[in-house]
């Protein structure tokens, strides 16, 4: 089997091996199209345009190519085929779970109108170490490429962005431009594993609520994406209400919770009597959730590490046991998934409802599998595009039992 970086699926194109070393699989990059797809466009970025060599094209906008409604169709295929070969199931779960529409990858707000540009408000540029010139990293490389714009990123990022200087004495520059605050750039220098900056606190907005956001830390890059989310999990906590499954005075769980944001979502379909404690290992992300959510009286914010702080409760009094097996438990994993020994520790503990935000369909769907043989079901998915010109998607599981 051959992936081929920069076609679409159904056309036919000359292509170049790039990477051969493995035995099932190689790579290769198109290097001309012979027989294109209607759902071909002139890449967004000319720098990653199959006009240019494999070796030269600007990383990150690998649908750039393609049209935006056929790459929502890609991702949505993608997610479908996980769920089946990865999570064990079958074409009615799947369209049960998804209100019988089957998967529907949605579209971010104003995304549409804009073809799909000027939607990051975080990105990370490499120093070029002969000329000191700085820009992205060339596709599956450390390689620097100098570019001109950067159309992925917003108007702030665009101004912010050194593309014409030399800076070289640093390593990265990090563009950072938070909804409700001034731009910034974070420097990282040779040997330092600090980033200049990183822990000053910016502003974050969304829909009317301040989030006090560490500018190193992390907060989605889509500007619209805080809000998708939020409402997606408020969303969600409201179904779980209107069906009689929520308690809110139960030990409710927000793991992986960094600033707070979805545990504010919870607390904003549950109301201010909610319980939830909020897990972090990042500790300056846990003092950000502490303070934003410091006006719920029943909110807690831990630092530990989730798998660790999921084996003390497994051996908790009685009690505190029966107060999760009626929780329930958000989780917003990194793009590994939560895995085997997070999943087999909420098995133990019996939380009622999962609410599962993923950035990865393959981890998304090994991780259903194990929490389906630990007698969860599946009972609402959802699909976000919150990054256009890319093959990544966001996801929203819902889990009963």
């Amino acid at each position: 089997m051959v992936f081929v970086a920069d076609a679409i699926p159904g056309e036919r194109v000359l292509a170049r091996v790039t990477e051969a070393r493995k035995k099932s699989f190689a790579r290769a990059s198109a290097i001309r199209v012979i027989d294109a797809s209607e759902d071909r466009r002139p890449h967004i970025w000319p720098e990653a345009s199959i006009d240019r060599d494999p070796d030269d094209r600007a990383g990150g906008a690998e649908f750039g190519h393609i049209a935006l409604e056929r790459q929502r169709a890609l991702k949505a295929e993608v997610l479908v085929d996980s769920l089946r070969r990865f999570g064990g199931l079958d074409d009615d779960a799947i369209s049960a779970a998804t209100g019988g529409t089957g998967v529907v990858v949605e579209a971010a707000p104003g995304d549409d109108e804009t073809n799909g540009l000027g939607w990051r408000t975080r990105m990370r540029l490499h120093v070029d170490e002969e000329s000191g010139r700085v820009g992205p990293y060339a596709a599956r490389s450390r390689r620097v490429i100098l570019v001109e714009a950067l159309p992925l990123g917003n108007e702030q990022i665009g101004h912010l962005a050194p593309l014409d200087e030399q800076m070289p004495d640093l390593e990265t520059v990090d563009l950072i431009a938070p909804s409700a605050d001034d731009p910034r750039m974070l420097l990282g220098y040779p040997g330092e594993r600090a980033r200049a900056g990183e822990n000053d606190r910016v502003r974050e907005s969304v829909g009317g609520r301040e989030f006090l956001v560490r500018a190193g830390g992390f907060w989605q890059v889509h500007r619209e994406a805080p809000y998708v989310l939020f409402e997606a999990v408020r969303d969600a906590v409201t179904d779980l209400i209107d069906a009689d499954r929520f308690d809110g005075s139960a030990s409710n769980l927000d793991l992986y919770g960094g600033a707070g944001l979805l545990a504010a979502a919870v607390a904003e379909a549950a109301g201010p009597s909610l319980k939830i404690t909020t897990v972090e290992a990042d500790s300056g992300a846990t003092d950000d959730a502490a303070e934003n959510l410091a006006e719920l009286v029943g909110a807690l914010a831990v630092t530990s590490r989730v798998d660790r702080y999921l084996a003390d409760l497994t051996r908790a009094a009685a009690p505190v046991r029966q107060r999760l097996r009626r929780a329930t438990v958000v989780l917003d994993p990194p793009r590994s998934g939560a895995g085997g020994e997070v999943c087999a520790q909420l098995g133990e503990l019996q939380p009622r409802n999962l609410i599962y935000v993923a950035c990865d369909p393959v981890a998304l769907a090994r991780d259903t599998k194990t929490l389906g043989s630990l007698g969860y079901e599946l009972t609402t998915l959802r699909a976000f595009d919150l990054f256009p010109h890319t093959h990544h998607l966001e996801a929203l599981a819902v889990f009963t039992r």
